[in-house]
């Protein structure tokens, strides 16, 4: 057999596999963050940290790290070390991935990652929304490392006291240390198209933005487990994993969340029912974030994580 149909011959081979193979592993593409977990973040599975070549995949990369089964020729990932998607009692779950914060729209074996992404498996009950295409659990991404190889600028829309605009600015910002300090900052209005935007403000000012108003609506809608009732005097309804309520917050409730609408750079919010509820959000901008979808907040609690458990 000659040398080119040696070649043709084992990259045949290639597609069978569940990870698939290249000619070689390729350069060393640096570091990246590898979490599983499951119901909406609730539980962690695996948290690791990995070094990637540049023929790797998030498949690749899942199959090197935990025990899994594939369906439809290797594009799909049924189970994670022995947890298989279901069907049971009109409700699915199944395995979901996101690259710095974002929804994949295309299949792990195709998804190529990069140095510095945050990869996160996720199985989660999709009977109340099949699709939340962006969380705020990968913090500080997007803004460190973009998705997909598309950095976006930030733009931090002040609709609040000026001081906690500049609080949220600075977050954003630290992301990014090539980014001067607050020049992501902007006095009301929209950001500019293309830009990954943070809304801060409470929900009456922030609702008629076209992508933060979809917290008016329910999680099939907007991909968030929480949405703002009423608007002169708000309230924050928290839902559970069924899309169901599991209580509500009045005066003080804080909220910060990611929406996405098309394929374009997400929007973030840092809302809250008033100004003390927007406040308590902004400091949530940090750790507090991590492995949720969402983070709400009432007056003398910390964290909580949305969907409610």
């Amino acid at each position: 057999m000659t040398g080119a149909r040696r070649l043709a011959a084992a990259l045949a081979l290639c597609v069978t596999a569940v990870a698939g193979c290249g000619i070689g592993p390729g350069k060393d593409e640096g570091e990246v963050d590898l979490t599983v977990t499951r119901d909406y973040g609730d539980k962690v599975v695996l948290e690791k940290t990995d070094s990637i070549r540049e023929s790797d995949t998030v498949l690749r990369l899942l199959d090197r790290n935990a025990e899994i089964t594939t369906r439809y020729g290797g594009g799909f990932v049924r189970s994670i070390d022995g947890l298989s998607g279901s069907r049971s009692g009109g409700r699915s779950s199944d395995w979901f991935f996101y690259v710095n914060g974002i929804e994949s729209p295309i299949g792990s074996a195709q998804y190529d990652p990069s140095g510095g992404d945050r990869i996160w498996w996720d199985y989660r009950d999709w009977t109340a929304a099949m699709r939340v295409p962006a969380v705020v659990g990968s913090w500080p991404e997007p803004f460190s490392h973009g998705f997909d190889g598309r950095e976006w600028p930030a733009a931090t829309v002040c609709k609040a006291a000026r001081a906690i605009c500049v609080e949220v600015a600075r977050k954003v910002e630290s992301t990014n240390p090539e980014t001067p300090a607050l020049q992501t900052l902007r006095v009301g209005g929209d950001a500019p198209p293309g830009t990954a935007e943070v809304d801060v403000g409470t929900w009456p000012r922030i609702r008629s933005n076209a992508t933060a108003g979809l917290l008016a609506e329910g999680p099939d809608r907007s991909g968030v487990f929480a949405r703002f009732v009423g608007v002169k005097r708000p309230l924050l309804e928290l839902l559970n994993g069924r899309g169901e309520p599991a209580g509500s917050v009045g005066k003080g409730g804080g909220l910060v969340a990611a929406l996405r609408l098309g394929d374009g750079p997400p929007t973030w919010v840092v809302t809250g029912t008033d100004a003390k509820g927007v406040a308590a959000a902004a400091n949530l901008l940090g750790p507090a974030l991590r492995n949720h979808y969402a983070v709400a907040t009432q007056p003398g609690a910390g964290p909580i994580g949305v969907p409610v458990p």
